[in-house]
């Protein structure tokens, strides 16, 4: 247990170091290459170059200071297990793989990194060894493999120029450029689960709880924004649009999903889901530094939002129905606080680190020339986003305590302390951020009522979430049992884990067991074997049926004859 310590604390120093470092970067508008030359064979050389900018280095600070702050939780949310040594050697290497990630210009290195991510990943979630987490981790493998494929597609799609460093190729017009832009999304997409892909990531919740902090907070899952910001060169030279609606989508049906739910992981879950919706469309409308202005905010008070979760979870016997807690403020009043924190910010509740992130990305939407398809799904999103997080507070910290036996465990030292940055970065992240990391401000002029728009939403959606609770007119309403279908696909993420689970080892398993009989034994010995054998199968026992003497087989035997006979 002492290496946690060891470790928590180098990547906090490390974090801090490369945190004032990309804010140092940024004001000087320096970029370091650093090659390292592993061997040089005639004239061929083996090189790994590292990038380091603003961006990079921001964003690795803000990796190292979460994850040393989960590990250091982890120290005491892990320490009556027996492989809590193991558990931390793979996040450590989550956490590496992330950071080879974020520093590779190199497609080939970002491979490495990318890969690692999905297997380290995959470690995790099946890290309770029952039947939900090796299917949840099935599921999070294969989904993330299409996104590796691609990824490796765009590297021989690379093979046109004379080098894998991106950097240089980006502001060519080049025609091929189209091929290589929807590879890189679908690899993005299926890291980032934008729809279709957006099944498996409440299904990873099957991980222990901080795993789902470093995961959902700054490290797989903006993973793929992190890729697309690298490459959002490509976007002035290619018409995007439908990757905006897409990315809408998500962020609309993670946001009606979580509002049916009761689970408290698969909540928070589905409102990352929304965030990495609201960050990809940002990014596809042109907005790269307040997409990722959102990322660096959203990572902080998401990880916050997690680990006070893991502390209520392990509190209430590892339970995680909202049904059973509730007025928990005077139990854990701490760790309330920053539950609260955090979900206030993540409904952009003013002057909070959320708030600055996206009242900036819905006032550039606004900006922008879109139809009102878009701005109605836009501001339904943050309505629904305010909808979910309220109810989360109401069934939490209000009304009686839902469970017949009281906490097991209560806040100790070390899961506080490593709440404390957290809070901190909830709190003032978005100020302080928005004051260093713009080079100029967007200046953005909007009549009165849509400036107002968000915090109307936010305040209506509020107040019909306590209709929908506490009005009893609204419990049982008139035609609920014919409601049922419509309801489901709202709160079931629109059918979407039945289609990319349920269907395809159904069906699809058994057909291409089929199908690989057919391609192994080729088709004239499956059908003049299989078929002649299924043939006499079929012939004995209709043999059988005529030799058992039904009386029912003889008179329509007999009416057979005599009409045949009359004819």
């Amino acid at each position: 247990m002492y290496l946690y310590s060891v470790w928590s604390v180098l990547f906090f120093v490390f974090g801090t170091l490369f945190f004032f470092m990309g804010l140092y970067f940024f004001s000087l508008s320096k970029v370091y290459f650093l090659d390292w030359e592993f061997f040089t064979f005639d004239s061929c050389s083996f090189v790994m170059t590292l990038l380091f900018d603003w961006m990079s280095l921001l964003f690795l600070g803000s990796v190292l200071l979460i994850s040393s702050m989960v590990i250091y939780y982890s120290f005491s949310y892990m320490s009556g297990d027996m492989s809590a040594l193991r558990f931390l050697y793979l996040v450590i290497l989550f956490v590496f793989s992330m950071i080879l990630m974020i520093v590779s210009p190199n497609l080939v290195s970002i491979l490495l990194g990318w890969d690692g991510l999905g297997l380290v990943s995959y470690c995790l979630v099946i890290y309770f060894q029952n039947f939900k987490s090796y299917n949840a981790g099935m599921l999070t493998i294969l989904t993330n493999r299409l996104g590796d494929i691609a990824i490796l597609f765009s590297i021989a799609w690379f093979l046109n120029n004379g080098s894998w460093h991106f950097l240089y190729y980006l502001y060519y017009d080049t025609s091929w450029f189209s091929v290589l832009l929807f590879l890189l999304i679908l690899a993005a997409f299926t890291k980032s689960a934008q729809i279709p892909f957006s099944s498996w990531l409440p299904a990873a919740m099957a991980a222990p709880t901080p795993v789902s902090a470093l995961v959902h907070s700054s490290t797989l899952v903006t993973a793929g924004v992190y890729l697309l910001i690298r490459f959002s060169a490509l976007f002035n030279l290619f018409n995007t649009f439908i990757f905006v609606i897409l990315a809408l989508l998500t962020m609309f049906m993670s946001g009606l999903g979580a509002s049916f739910e009761y689970d408290l992981k698969k909540i928070i879950a589905l409102s990352t889901l929304s965030q990495l919706g609201l960050m990809m469309s940002i990014l596809f409308i042109g907005g790269v530094d307040i997409s990722f202005f959102h990322l660096l905010t959203h990572a902080f008070f998401k990880a916050l939002l997690f680990l006070c979760a893991g502390l209520l979870i392990h509190c209430m016997n590892d339970c995680q129905d909202i049904r059973y807690m509730g007025s928990l403020i005077n139990h854990f009043p701490y760790t309330m606080s920053g539950f609260c924190v955090a979900n206030i910010s993540l409904c952009g509740f003013p002057f909070l680190s959320g708030f600055y992130s996206k009242d900036l990305c819905l006032e550039f939407t606004q900006l922008n020339y879109f139809n009102l398809f878009v701005y109605v799904i836009f501001i339904l999103s943050i309505g629904l986003t305010a909808f979910y997080t309220f109810r989360l507070l109401y069934f939490i910290l209000f009304g009686y305590l839902g469970v017949s036996s009281l906490c097991l465990y209560e806040e100790d030292p070390i899961m506080t302390v490593s709440m404390f940055l957290l809070i901190f970065m909830g709190l003032f992240s978005g100020v302080l951020l928005s004051w260093l990391i713009f080079s100029y401000p967007y200046f953005i002029l909007l009549p009165f009522s849509f400036k107002l728009a968000p915090l109307f939403f936010v305040v209506l959606f509020s107040g019909f979430m306590f209709l929908i609770i506490n009005v009893t007119v609204f419990d049982y309403p008139i035609g609920y049992n014919s409601l049922m279908l419509p309801l489901w696909f709202l709160g079931n993420m629109w059918f979407m884990p039945s289609f990319s689970t349920y269907m395809l080892y159904s069906h699809s398993l058994k057909m291409s067991s089929i199908y690989e009989d057919l391609v192994s034994m080729g088709w004239g010995e499956y059908f003049f074997s299989c078929c002649f054998s299924l043939f006499s199968v079929y012939f004995s026992k209709f043999i059988f049926m005529i030799q058992s003497n039904s009386l029912k087989l003889f008179f329509a035997g007999f009416l057979l004859l005599s009409l045949f006979t009359f004819i």
